[in-house]
């Protein structure tokens, strides 16, 4: 059999893997080793793996991953996230549907500490949905603001799909996580307005709250708040300035937020060992996941299967931008059933030639583009991600009723989607300012 026959067969073992339920790390990493021994050689196949899982855990710039989650769940013990929605609260719960529209912003602020979309909708749905239950919100209405806001924590920096795919493609972190805050900002205004439109045709699902005073809203931002932020600006703010590297910034990031709580006494020592527990647990998983893709693209690379289907792309009688809208949709419905970060690293190897290699399109664009695609596939059935975790949160809500209610913000996200395929330069304009 000939080497495309060959990776063709490996891509649907992976497969037939995932639904016998194998770890997608492991999937990925078995058939790479299989497929590499086949077509190379079973000592080659050895001494491949042995390198790259040893590059992978040794590795400084993956050292980045490692500190952003940690200071994401240095937020998240410390309570950090419930004072972020209460200071969202005050500041626009007063509109139609204002708790959701307060839980958006909520959402893009503790995802832009931690970078994580499961732990934004983790945190978010125990804090806010209790609160919307008591001002008598619409249960669909509810939970899907909180399973969707969570996407957010992927789009606005730092984000561990942006860092794992900047280094997947030797790209630049910075400029990635530059790239993501206008969408990111423009996501989370189109989910609020598809809110406020929901909550003002039938106010019913989302009850106005109280107005409060610009004294009430400044004071919100007591006890830490404005610590954390500052912490914040400074570290994103330096990585872009040229001030850090990424995992610099990360470590800056992680130590001024543990230095907030310590000093703010909102940390407990059970609080500090539990979220150095869920980092190490949370980076040593993407890591392995890391190292399987890396596994399985080299046995790509040796099959010629992304050649073969750049080939064959770049000669399809369409024009360019329709080749990406098939890839597109490819992502979109391989994001229903694999989860986001492991289909980054699955199809890059195999898409990214594709994309950026044949038909020349900026390889940051194609970054955002991805991560915007993957992210609606945490929303959507059947794996919903983000919807489980609500679940969790909320045993008591049926899992149809939280489907019901994600519509509107799948909208949300396809027409952010359209105008930043319409206009790239949303996407590149502040990566643009670094050059």
């Amino acid at each position: 059999m000939s080497p495309l026959v060959i990776g063709l067969i490996g891509i649907l073992a992976f497969f037939v893997l995932l639904i016998l339920r194998m770890p997608i790390a492991y999937a990925m990493a078995l058939v790479g080793f299989l497929g590499f021994s086949w077509l190379v050689s079973p000592a080659a196949s050895f001494d491949m793996v042995a390198k790259e899982i040893y590059s992978t855990f040794s590795s400084y710039s993956l050292g980045v991953i490692a500190m952003f989650v940690w200071m994401g769940f240095l937020a998240f013990y410390s309570g950090i996230g419930s004072r972020l929605y209460v200071f969202a609260y005050k500041l626009i719960g007063h509109y139609p549907g204002g708790l959701a529209i307060a839980t958006q912003a909520a959402c893009a602020v503790f995802g832009a500490i931690c970078g994580s979309n499961t732990a934004t909708a983790a945190t978010m749905g125990a804090i806010a949905l209790p609160e919307m239950k008591k001002y008598k919100y619409d249960t669909s209405l509810a939970t899907a603001s909180i399973a969707a806001g969570g996407v957010l924590g992927v789009l606005i920096p730092p984000s561990v799909i942006m860092i794992v795919y900047g280094m997947a493609t030797e790209q630049s972190v910075g400029k990635l996580f530059m790239a993501g805050i206008i969408p990111g900002i423009l996501l989370m205004l189109l989910y609020m307005l598809a809110i406020y439109i929901l909550a003002a045709r039938n106010p019913a699902l989302g009850p106005a709250g109280v107005k409060s005073s610009w004294r009430e809203r400044l004071g919100a931002l007591r006890g830490g708040l404005a610590e954390v932020l500052v912490v914040f600006s400074i570290s994103i703010g330096g990585l872009f300035a040229g001030w850090f590297t990424p995992t610099e910034a990360g470590a800056v990031g992680a130590a001024g937020v543990l230095a907030v709580a310590l000093l703010q006494r909102r940390l407990s020592w059970d609080g500090f060992k539990r979220s150095l527990w869920d980092a190490t647990r949370t980076t040593a998983m993407i890591m392995l996941m890391v190292a399987g893709a890396i596994i399985f693209g080299r046995f790509m690379a040796v099959s010629r299967v992304p050649f073969e289907l750049a080939n064959w792309a770049g000669a399809l009688p369409l024009p360019p931008f329709v080749v990406v809208g098939i890839v597109l949709l490819i992502y979109l419905i391989l994001g229903c059933f694999i989860d986001a970060l492991a289909l980054v690293l699955l199809t890059i190897p195999i898409f990214f030639p594709v994309v950026v290699t044949t038909l020349g399109y900026d390889p940051i664009w194609f970054g955002v583009i991805i991560v915007m695609v993957v992210a609606m596939g945490v929303i959507t059935p059947p794996v919903g991600m983000n919807v489980y975790i609500i679940k969790g949160v909320a045993p008591d809500v049926p899992l149809e009723t939280i489907f019901k209610g994600i519509w509107p913000f799948l909208a949300a996200l396809v027409a952010c989607l359209v105008i930043l395929v319409a206009f790239p330069r949303v996407v590149t304009f502040l990566p643009g300012m670094l050059e």
